[in-house]
């Protein structure tokens, strides 16, 4: 793991998924190099000095980017719109609930991130899902090289992804060359379901999973006997779940199991675990849409997979990192042994040797995540050369 802040977890956990969205060394260090006290001080105050020094990054690249439209260089525009992107949404992400401007500046975010998209002609389409009255905003990723219906795979946030950050880390791309389409979701509780629609997450994953599986199966590029499921951090939690109740998932990922969160809830409550975000308590509250700490912890006790994997009998593949800080890897174990009924269960743990030890492989994702899509790619139907 890449430890810039050596005493801050959470802002070292936002750096390094920066880096692997497309952050440049030399813009982390001008960003960065101002904040290592601030890095020491309680979360209200370093977040927002935080929040400064990557929005001035961001705002600066969006003036460069602006100069190259003007020349009609609008690859060049395209690229640096796309990276300040990744910085308004790494100093969003560190603001609590509530603070002033986080809601502007999550707008700013997805307004560059579309004009990124579409000045660099990127194989990324944003969709929209019906759900509930309202909708769920998804990025859609074409197969590359396939005539006719191609098999596709859901993938769902964990606490506090969104679909912009698992587009930017890779896993889209690497399937897209196998042959395989790509659905990145913000289901409720993530990304725009929960900052513009108030949609706050539920435990039964399959009630909004089905519905994306319903939106799927009417296009006439899928393949709807070949849709698979997958899953980062908390979507451990959520994947397993909609595979276990939404028979028509041909698979399943997790990349990062997180078996029993209402475990991991207890033992945050005892200072045990690393937290993945600055004003934990307040943003899960948000998240489940709890009033207080009670009706959280009443929430939780039901997000857990214990009696219902046995339902999956599909394909599916659990995957870890051995050195995992914030979910122990007996989690992943446990979710492994209760997938009696699956034709075809993997464990995968990513150790020393092949790199990814941390938190869902966030440290170092490249050989994960081509792990994952040969997988998938095999399961499926696609290509692995």
């Amino acid at each position: 793991m890449f430890r810039y802040f050596p005493t801050n977890y959470v802002w070292n956990l936002s750096v390094d998924l920066a880096i692997e969205m497309g952050a440049k060394l030399g813009e982390i260090e001008e960003m960065c190099a101002p904040l290592q006290e601030a890095a020491k001080a309680p979360d209200a105050a370093g977040t927002r000095a935080f929040r400064e020094t990557w929005s001035r990054m961001a705002d600066k690249l969006c003036t460069l980017a602006a100069e190259d439209e003007a020349g009609q260089r609008l690859l060049s525009a395209g690229e640096k719109y796309g990276r300040a992107a990744t910085y308004y949404l790494t100093a969003e992400r560190l603001q609590a609930h509530g603070a002033e401007g986080r809601e502007a500046l999550y707008a700013r975010f997805l307004e560059v991130f579309a004009r990124g998209l579409a000045l660099a002609r990127e194989n990324c389409e944003r969709v929209e899902i019906p759900y509930e009255g309202r909708h769920l905003s998804a990025l859609y990723v074409r197969a590359d090289g396939v005539q006719g219906r191609a098999p596709v795979l859901v993938q769902l946030n964990g606490l506090d992804s969104t679909k912009e950050m698992k587009y930017r880390v890779g896993l889209p791309a690497l399937l897209a060359r196998r042959g395989i389409s790509s659905l990145i979701v913000d289901q409720p509780g993530t990304g725009e379901a929960l900052r513009l629609h108030g949609l706050t997450a539920r435990f039964d994953s399959e009630h909004w999973a089905s519905r994306v599986v319903d939106w799927l199966v009417q296009r006439d590029d899928v393949d709807a006997s070949r849709i698979g499921c997958e899953g980062v951090s908390l979507g451990g939690y959520y994947c397993p779940r909609a595979v276990a109740f939404e028979p028509r998932f041909a698979c399943g990922v997790v990349w990062g199991a997180n078996h029993d969160w209402r475990d991991v809830q207890k033992k945050r409550l005892a200072k045990e675990g690393n937290l993945p975000v600055p004003h934990y308590w307040e943003h899960v509250r948000w998240v489940w849409g709890a009033k207080d700490m009670d009706e959280f912890m009443t929430i939780a006790e039901r997000v857990h997979l214990d009696g219902i994997l046995d339902r999956i009998t599909v394909p599916f593949l659990v995957t870890h990192g051995a050195k995992d800080s914030q979910i122990p890897l007996h989690w992943a174990q446990r979710t492994y042994e209760q997938l009696v009924n699956s034709p075809r269960r993997e464990l995968k743990v990513f150790d020393e040797r092949t790199g990814g030890v941390q938190h869902s492989s966030f440290d170092n994702p490249a050989n994960a995540g081509a792990y994952i899509a040969d997988w998938v790619a095999e399961t499926l139907g696609g290509r692995t050369r």
